[in-house]
């Protein structure tokens, strides 16, 4: 734990006392030095939190609505493991009054990354979608997003009782990586067409596996490097899948992306939150002094959705 001043609010940003801290694995690859915070951005991790607004930039339109006391959660740049954050008022969302305000800090950035990515992929209700992962912090929020806005999901996890937990959340189809060939389970469940698109965690140790499970016009969606930064591909069947790969990264876009995204995210994904449609999947609250335990806990893969930290 370390002392530092408040943080000083932007004109255009909102003071927020952090209730509770996401811990999201990209701050794991931060304090192994492979994940550097942009420039200007608090050199500790932490890339979304909840919490009550406890001061209003000048230059925040009044029109915003954003008031002392209100509840938010917001995605940040870095710095969420703090009793304060200063964060733009573009990426800061109103949480519904029947959340928890801790558990709300589960849902930022892992909202932003699927809505933005499935976006991308071009993901029509009706087509299939693959969640590498489905137990994981964005895993988990993907399987519900995409079983709400209509999508047949499929999504992998480790054993029968967390197969059975990603099918509670919406999956249609769970895949027990521990129980055989993960290939082999998609086809069987697809009938032998493949999936419109992959979202994969992995990285470089899934691309042979994700782009045979593609169907044809497939698209697959790298947002992970779990199983590493360099692998292998096969161009002859991505050439005659006529298949797309797509890698993207929240943490390094521009401002104004980021607002776009969470503008998405406010007009179409929080609406699904406040219906309850998609909830925030927390595996453990945990002190900040303890945020060493829940790096272990995803490195470990323990963790069934999110680890929050509370102040």
């Amino acid at each position: 734990m370390a002392h530092v001043p408040d943080p000083e609010v932007g004109p255009a940003e909102l003071l927020v006392e952090v209730a509770g801290a996401g811990v999201n694995r990209a701050d794991l690859l931060q304090r192994a030095g492979h994940y550097d915070p942009p420039p200007g951005s608090p050199v500790w991790p932490g890339l979304e939190v909840a919490g009550t607004v406890v001061e209003v930039g000048s230059d925040v339109p009044s029109a915003s609505g954003w008031r002392v006391g209100d509840r938010v959660a917001a995605l940040l740049a870095g710095g969420g493991y703090a009793e304060r954050v200063a964060v733009a008022a573009g990426l800061v969302l109103r949480v519904p009054d029947d959340l928890p305000l801790v558990d709300a800090a589960a849902l930022p950035e892992a909202l932003a990354t699927v809505w933005s990515n499935l976006r991308a992929a071009r993901l029509e209700p009706g087509q299939t979608l693959l969640v590498q992962g489905g137990s994981g912090g964005v895993g988990s929020a993907a399987v519900q997003l995409a079983a709400a806005l209509g999508a047949r999901v499929l999504a992998t996890a480790g054993g029968p009782e967390r197969v059975a937990r990603v099918r509670e959340l919406g999956a249609d189809v769970g895949v027990d990586h521990r129980a055989g060939d993960v290939v082999a389970q998609v086809r069987a469940a697809t009938g032998g067409r493949g999936v419109d698109v992959v979202l994969d965690v992995l990285g470089a140790g899934g691309l042979a596996d994700n782009l045979a499970m593609l169907a044809d016009d497939g698209r697959l969606v790298v947002i992970g490097m779990q199983q590493g930064r360099r692998g292998e591909l096969d161009l002859g069947t991505l050439l005659s899948k006529r298949a797309s790969i797509i890698g993207t990264m929240l943490r390094s876009r521009p401002l104004e992306q980021k607002v776009a995204i969470m503008d998405g995210v406010r007009r179409h994904v929080w609406p699904l939150v406040a219906s309850g449609e998609v909830r925030p999947v927390v595996h453990a609250r945990l002190p900040f002094d303890r945020a060493a335990d829940a790096h272990r806990m995803l490195e470990r893969g323990e963790a069934f959705g999110k680890v929050v930290l509370v102040p």
